[in-house]
């Protein structure tokens, strides 16, 4: 089995390396490839140890062979079938609080339909709608101390 190998074949291999980002895998006494870690499965897949060891006989497809350095890229997930996507139910309405960025303290006075309907402020929006708030409040604090 030694030679060139074609981009497209489905090959029989056996795992020799496992890193973060991928294995391994010998595709005969001379050549061997990598599989990147997002072609391990059709999921997300976290931590390869939990699907590969070394040792693990696998199917993989040949993705890419570069003539240059010899350096060939394997998909397993291309080897088996595609799981049924299941539909997961969308979120209604706004979404609710995600708790990220720029989501904590009180939302600002006014302005509040303003923000529902646009969805996304820019830095430079907040800062003149900040601004507003705060010469209002400046204001009224004016007032206070002239009675």
């Amino acid at each position: 089995m030694s030679g060139q190998y074609e981009v497209g074949t489905i090959v029989e291999g056996k795992v020799t390396g496992i890193k973060p980002f991928g294995a391994f895998v010998a595709l005969d006494s001379q050549k061997q490839g990598l599989v990147h870690i997002s072609h391990v499965a059709h999921g997300y897949v976290k931590d390869i140890n939990d699907e590969l060891s070394v040792g693990d006989e696998v199917k993989v497809k040949i993705l890419s062979v570069d003539a240059e350095s010899g350096k060939i890229s394997l998909s397993i997930k291309e080897t088996q079938p595609k799981p049924e996507r299941t539909e997961r139910p969308r979120p209604q309405g706004g979404g609710g609080n995600r708790g990220g960025a720029g989501g904590g303290g009180k939302r600002p006075q006014g302005n509040s339909q303003q923000g529902q309907a646009q969805g996304f402020n820019t830095l430079e929006d907040k800062l003149k709608e900040w601004l507003k708030q705060s010469n209002e409040i400046q204001a009224d604090l004016n007032k206070r101390i002239k009675k």
